[in-house]
This record gives C-alpha cells, sequence and structure tokens, in this order.
C-alpha cells in the first residue's frame, strides 16, 4: 500500500518534465504514480536519489514505458516517499531523458493519450471527408467512464432512434459500448453531424441546466449500443458550485455548439456563401495569433470568422454574456489559432481572468471536465465540417 503523498499534482499545471525536476532537486526516493482518465492502469516511475531507475506503463517496463508516459497529456500524479525494492535497468540521466522525451512528442514518435486536438479532428477527417453525408467521417471516442456518476443502463438495437430532434428532454448519456449517429434535418435531407463512440456523450450541457430542453438533433444507434444514464442532478450541483465567470463560459460554449451546426446545416442546403462576407473590416483578434485575453461581452456582437480571399466568412455570432478570446484550457478550433474575431462598432467588453478559471476547471470531477471536452471536440469537429465545405 502507497503512503501518504509528498508531492501531488494535476499534468495540466506540473507536467511530468518539471515533476523530475522536482524530485531531482531534492534528491528524492520513492515511486511517481500518474494516473489518466483515458487509461484502465496508473503508470508508474520509480526514483532513487533523484533519478529515474525503473518505470511501467501496461506491458511496457523501462525506459520504454517511462517516454511513453510524456504522451499522457491529461491526468495526476503523485510521489510517495519510501523504500525502492526494483531492478535498476536505467542509466541515462534524468536530464537526458526529459529532453529526449519531449523531443520524440514533439516529432510524434510517442504517442498522446488524450482527447482529439482540432488538428487531430482535421487530420482524421482529411480529404476524403464528404461534406454532410458522414462518409470518412471518423468516430470519436471519449475518455474511460466514472459509473459513479451513471445511474442506470439502457440499450438500444441497430438503427433505433435513441434522440428525436424537436423532442423535449433533460437526460444525458454516457456510450458503454457502441456507436450513435448524429444527424441534423434540412431541406436537403438529414446531414451527419458526428458518429460517436465509447466514453463520448449524448446530450450537451444545456440538456440538464435547461428545464423545457429542446433537443436539436437526431441520435440513432448504428448498431447495438449500451448507454450509462448520467445523474444529471449532481452534474447540476457541480455546475452550480462554479463561478459566475465559470458558468458563462460553459454557456458560451454550449452556444457555441449549436450555432456552428446552425451554419453548418445552412451550408448543407446553400454552398454559396459570398452573401455572408464581411468585408474592409479589421480583426480584433487575427486568425493565427498564438495567445492573448480572454473577454466577455457587455454590449454589441463579435463574429467568429474564417479569413479567406475576398473578406471574412462568420462562423458564428456572439452576443452579450458570451466568452470570447485565448481560452488556455479549451480548445474548440476557433479563435485565435484558427479563426479571427470581428466587432461590430458598438461591442463593450470586459477583460476575463484566465488562470482563476483554469484553476476552477482543474478542480472539476473526471464526468465534468469529459462532458466539456466532448462539447469542445463536438464544436471542433462540426467547424472542420463547415470549412471543408467553404474549400470545396
Amino acid at each position: 500500500m502507497f503512503r501518504k503523498a509528498v508531492l501531488a499534482g494535476d499534468l495540466n499545471f506540473i507536467s511530468l518534465a518539471d515533476s523530475f525536476q522536482i524530485l531531482g532537486g531534492n534528491n528524492s526516493t520513492g515511486i511517481l504514480r500518474i494516473t489518466s482518465q483515458y487509461v484502465p492502469t496508473p503508470g508508474l516511475i520509480y526514483f532513487v536519489d533523484g533519478n529515474p531507475v525503473n518505470a511501467a506503463n501496461g506491458s511496457l517496463q523501462g525506459m520504454d514505458a517511462i517516454y511513453s508516459l510524456f504522451g499522457w497529456t491529461e491526468g495526476g500524479f503523485e510521489f510517495h516517499e519510501e523504500e525502492v525494492q526494483v531492478e535498476h535497468v536505467i542509466t541515462s540521466s534524468r536530464m537526458e531523458i526529459v529532453l529526449d522525451a519531449l523531443r520524440m512528442f514533439d516529432d510524434g514518435v510517442i504517442k498522446k493519450v488524450g482527447p482529439l486536438s482540432c488538428d487531430e479532428i482535421a487530420d482524421v477527417v482529411g480529404s476524403g471527408f464528404k461534406y454532410g453525408k458522414g462518409e470518412a467521417m471518423p468516430v470519436i471516442k471519449g475518455p474511460l467512464v466514472d459509473y459513479m456518476y451513471v445511474i442506470d443502463e439502457e440499450e438500444f438495437r441497430d438503427g433505433e432512434m435513441i434522440v428525436a430532434e424537436g423532442g423535449h428532454g433533460n437526460w444525458v448519456w454516457v456510450i458503454l459500448e457502441g456507436k450513435a449517429k448524429i444527424t441534423r434535418e434540412t431541406s436537403n435531407g438529414p446531414m451527419t453531424i458526428a458518429r460517436l463512440g465509447e466514453g463520448c456523450f449524448i446530450g450537451s450541457l444545456a440538456s440538464f441546466l435547461q428545464r423545457d430542453y429542446v433537443r436539436n438533433a437526431t441520435v440513432t444507434a448504428m448498431g447495438d449500443i449500451q448507454l450509462g444514464v448520467l445523474d444529471t442532478q449532481r452534474l447540476y450541483q457541480e455546475y452550480a458550485s462554479l463561478s459566475f465567470d465559470f458558468r458563462s463560459l460553459l454557456s458560451s460554449l454550449d452556444g457555441r455548439l449549436t450555432k456552428i451546426t446552425d451554419t453548418a446545416a445552412d451550408l448543407f442546403v446553400k454552398r454559396d456563401t459570398t452573401d455572408r462576407l464581411i468585408k474592409d473590416e479589421k480583426p480584433i483578434i487575427e486568425e493565427g495569433t498564438q495567445k492573448g485575453d480572454m473577454f466577455t461581452i457587455r454590449g454589441g456582437e463579435a463574429y467568429v470568422a474564417r479569413q479567406t480571399p475576398n473578406g471574412y466568412l462568420p462562423l458564428l455570432t456572439l452576443k452579450e454574456g458570451d466568452v470570447f478570446g485565448y481560452v488556455p484550457f479549451m480548445d474548440v478550433g476557433h479563435e485565435p489559432h484558427r479563426a479571427s474575431v470581428v466587432a461590430s462598432n458598438d461591442l463593450d467588453v470586459g477583460t476575463l481572468d484566465a488562470e482563476s478559471l483554469q484553476r476552477e476547471y482543474v478542480q472539476l470531477s473526471g464526468t465534468f471536465r469529459s462532458l466539456v471536452v466532448n462539447v469542445c471536440t463536438s464544436v471542433a469537429l462540426t467547424t472542420r465540417m463547415v470549412c471543408y465545405c467553404q474549400e470545396n
């Protein structure tokens, strides 16, 4: 049994490379235990006098195990001081290991373990994507399920409708086994939005926040599927405990998913987008910017837009109460990296404390955080659909 941890943290704040430096600087002896919601078993690294001497990650041992653990982009760690009785198989220096691992991760040699980034989604979709038809569309998978939040289980057969567009309901499910297809009805027929696999959620944040929530898409089983019904009361209580600014951020995020889906449906019906262009306007956030501030809208409007040779093509419109800018712990495939923000003449904004909001994000339960990641991934994938349509 492990003793009480003398060092613990979240990999979002203290990376594995940083923990190596801390343990090395203190000449620590013991076991570093790393956990991830995307992996069923923890990884272990054994230290003697501040240097790693062995490691285990699933079937991997020694140096291979250490390198693989640098791919865990989300998770937690604990260091327990105790006598280490394992074979010393690692002879490389601590700094040499860190530098080699970071280089290998950047080169793609070390596999990333965590949610899909927007760029990865784009890579998976690729040029073979058939807009709105579901062909070549990837099956998105989520993290491991926390059964503490599952209060019941339901099964649906192949082709059976789970959710009907336009229907009412506050249930949120997590896919335990199988796959589901998300579609939106249009005048040109059904448009496929996404295909979801194990660990993904059916239902958005608004599902349990709005009493008379109206479903805006149809969900159909792709083969037999087993779903876990989530404890929405517990999720709502966690939401209610958050600060006003963080709740505003979540509401704005959920709104982006609805709006970008509406844009995708519009383009599915009408491919010509020239009448949407914003011309001769200077953006307040330029596409490709690396960092910046986070803002909340107090008045006026802002347009999240993709740059084209003929002007800015709006993806969606943000209004009072919405949040935009650089959110370091959320990636939805929009500003600042992959979209611009163009302001109306009467836009009035306030600045948000990104560090404070990030601390709240890290403190979320694994299930709530996974639900947020699910929404981010859905926004990114739907945005990719919109961009593909614009480019082809």
